[in-house]
């Protein structure tokens, strides 16, 4: 459990139900109420909704799924666990049709509860993120989004409009580490038919080989050591979306053959399972390194790599179109001002001078990470000079230099994470005190919280 207390409602006509269970939920640190009906669980819920009902389907009055479909009309983010000792598969797949996350058969034992009500309050948390972030995120990431007038990144932008507008096509995101590979599958994610659906993505190189295989197409329970309950991959979280793919080039073999099935078959199966699911989704995959070379290592399966490379788009370094370099700056400045609540007016011409004439090894990501820097540490400024730039890009020595290794950003991120945090111990957590101590806003202390999930 969080330090979140979440609001449970046990709804069954048997007292000796509503007390087992409810006593359970309040050890586990939920608050929790109960009803002996349905009629009385929507009173219940109108006044005040909870976080989590538990709902049998056999109650005196209306039943439990008549129940369901007006708690859900009430209060439609509410997650409903149903409970029944005459189960049937009709039932349950009624109760799941109509909202319901789960079905238990009555008698249960209280650790399946446990672990029911747990996958329960994980789907639903998933549910609304997936929901918040396409909502958010649809107008900011379709073609439009992509920023640039050159030549090089209006290519991309028609080459993405036009994969949009097929719902199933495949594409091959080619580009160096930090050119906006990721940028450009979200483009074609919500500029398409599909925007409306999840968009779940991984990197193939984070995870070791079974965790990769598990996150993209989800486990059976006792699959492998870990696997105590049955688990929904990306691909399965995404239907009818999209999955985008980052550094393709690393995902393993035993994947690369799962990955080949699910384009060809659009059925997959869960790691440990032997039934094939179908799947409706899109995949998008990007790479930093040259796939034809991997086939040729033998690394990558020459099948998967001709079936993902179906649509091919090339991501240009940042250093072949500087002249993007003043848009992209505008682009995080506005950014950066709305999501620390500052008022950056203006970049001067010497400093835009100095961002535009930097090769940029780490691409659009180091010019990102360069204005965020700006803003963190000159909280006060209402313009950005030269003084606030890194040494490498106001020593024109630096500057000149052919690339650079871009450990810098990574080290800044630890840094800065290591100070809020140790402001926060200093301030025994209070945020006002922890700024005047890191001398930023409030609202700017808050904003590095989020991002660094130290909150």
């Amino acid at each position: 459990m969080s330090d979140t207390t979440y609001r449970a409602l046990v709804v069954d006509d048997e007292r000796l139900i509503r007390w087992s269970v409810g006593e359970r939920l309040s050890r586990s640190g939920y608050s929790v109420d109960s009803a002996d009906s349905g009629e009385e669980a929507l009173e219940k819920i109108t006044a005040a909704p909870p976080d989590l009902m538990l709902l049998d389907v056999r109650l005196p009055g209306i039943d439990g799924l008549t129940t369901l479909s007006r708690a859900l009309v009430i209060h439609p983010d509410l997650i409903v666990l149903m409970m029944s000792a005459h189960s049937s598969v009709d039932t349950a797949v009624a109760a799941m049709k109509q909202g319901a996350i789960d079905f238990l058969v009555k008698p249960f034992p209280l650790q399946a509860l446990d672990a029911a009500v747990e996958r329960a309050l994980t789907t639903a948390q998933a549910r609304r993120q997936i929901a918040s972030l396409t909502a958010e995120r649809r107008g900011e990431n379709t073609a439009s989004g992509i920023i640039g007038d050159s030549a090089p990144m209006a290519q991309v932008r028609n080459t993405v409009a036009r994969l949009a507008a097929s719902e199933t096509t495949t594409a091959l995101i080619e580009g160096e580490s930090g050119a906006g590979k990721e940028v450009v599958a979200r483009a074609v994610h919500f500029s398409s038919a599909r925007a409306d659906r999840p968009f779940m993505q991984v990197n193939c190189a984070a995870l070791v080989d079974q965790l990769l295989e598990s996150e993209l197409f989800g486990h059976e329970r006792g699959a492998f050591t870990d696997a105590h309950t049955q688990k929904r991959g990306l691909v399965e979280t995404a239907a009818g979306g999209s999955v985008f793919l980052d550094e393709i080039g690393d995902l393993p073999a035993s994947g690369q053959a799962k990955l080949l099935q699910l384009l060809e078959r659009k059925t997959f199966r869960r790691v440990g399972g032997v039934t094939e699911l179908r799947a409706d989704v899109r995949i998008l995959a990007a790479t930093n390194v040259g796939l034809e070379q991997r086939v040729t290592e033998g690394r990558f399966r020459a099948d998967l790599f001709f079936r993902l490379n179906v649509v091919r788009i090339q991501v240009p370094p940042l250093r072949e179109h500087p002249e993007d370099v003043p848009l992209l700056v505008a682009h995080f400045v506005a950014r950066f001002n709305h999501d620390m609540r500052r008022q950056v007016r203006t970049v001067t011409p010497e400093a835009m001078e100095l961002l535009s004439a930097y090769h940029w090894p780490g691409n659009v990501r180091q010019l990102r990470n360069v204005i965020e820097r700006a803003f963190i540490l000159y909280a006060s400024a209402e313009e950005l000079r030269p003084e606030h730039l890194p040494t490498e890009l106001r020593d024109p020595k630096q500057s000149a230099r052919p690339e650079r290794p871009r450990d810098e950003p990574i080290e800044l991120e630890a840094v800065e994470k290591k100070l809020i945090a140790q402001a926060l111990d200093k301030s025994s957590g209070n945020q006002s005190k922890a700024a005047r101590l890191l001398g930023v806003s409030r609202d700017t202390l808050r904003y590095r919280m989020r991002k660094h999930g130290l909150f």
